[in-house]
């Protein structure tokens, strides 16, 4: 199947908007057949382990944008990305751990998405206001997990939207662990793929997202798997809100992250 999205943070002039296809990327609101052990390893990513983590949640929205009259809720267009990665991750091969989840929330559609305080943490708790508590709670869950798999390859991405002033646009960047070189690797991986799809897609504009470290982040400096934090854009400012607004811009930035997962496990070597 193909389908047709978007580019993430589009600019687009006098009306027109130029459009670019993502191949192989299927997207279903039904629930997945089951696929037997076997098939599972025979995928890209059979064996593999991912822990993600939506930014925010339950009590806490996190970060709010305006978009006219509307809400845009930082925890609810986070939370679509990662849901829409988990999706395409599992059709891979890998097993998916999905730290914040939403009862009554799949994959959406919908420019402005509802907010709403009922999304619980893994695997089935009460998500605190308290931001320390929070974070806690996930990475405590991380860790666990973590230690109770035998997997070589286990991950954790987190994945948030910043919020800065209106007129400040910024791009897709990932954070890492300075003594995380496994870490580091996966976030390049990723990053490459984005540094690639907006060459190819829009030779134009400059793609300024960057790979850097920042060990003060809770949950980079706490978990014990490799792991990378982004930062989707500045949901303040109008630009950076295409790319959450269109639901195929939010596929398009869940697409090109399986990309560089893939590229980072198929080069791991002798990394664990």
């Amino acid at each position: 199947m193909r389908t047709t999205t978007k580019q993430p943070g589009k600019r687009q002039k006098s009306g027109v908007t130029k459009r670019v296809v993502i191949k192989k990327v299927v997207i279903t609101k039904k629930a997945a057949k089951p696929v037997s052990p076997a098939v599972l390893r025979k995928l890209p990513l059979g064996g593999t382990i991912f822990y993600l983590a939506s930014g925010h949640g339950g009590p806490d929205p996190g970060a709010i944008g305006k978009f006219g009259k509307s809400l845009l809720p930082e925890d609810e267009y986070a939370y679509d990305v990662t849901i829409r990665l988990a999706d395409l991750l599992k059709k891979q091969g890998a097993t998916v751990f999905m730290l914040v989840q939403d009862p009554n929330d799949g994959i959406r559609d919908d420019a402005v998405l509802k907010l709403d305080h009922d999304e619980v943490a893994y695997p089935h708790q009460v998500i605190p206001l308290n931001q320390t508590a929070r974070l806690d709670q996930t990475t405590t869950a991380v860790n666990k997990l973590y230690a109770s798999h035998k997997a070589a390859y286990q991950r954790f991405i987190t994945i948030h939207v910043d919020s800065r002033s209106q007129g400040q646009t910024i791009d897709v960047f990932f954070y890492h662990h300075s003594n995380s070189p496994v870490g580091k690797r996966l976030a390049s991986h990723i990053h490459q793929r984005f540094q690639a799809n907006y060459k190819r897609h829009q030779p134009a504009r400059p793609y300024s997202g960057k790979v850097s470290t920042r060990n003060t982040l809770y949950v980079v400096k706490n978990s014990h798997p490799p792991t990378v934090f982004i930062e989707l854009g500045n949901i303040q400012n109008r630009l950076d809100q295409r790319r959450f607004l269109l639901a195929s811009n939010r596929l398009a930035l869940a697409s090109w992250m399986m990309q560089g997962i893939i590229d980072d496990y198929r080069s791991r070597g002798k990394l664990p």
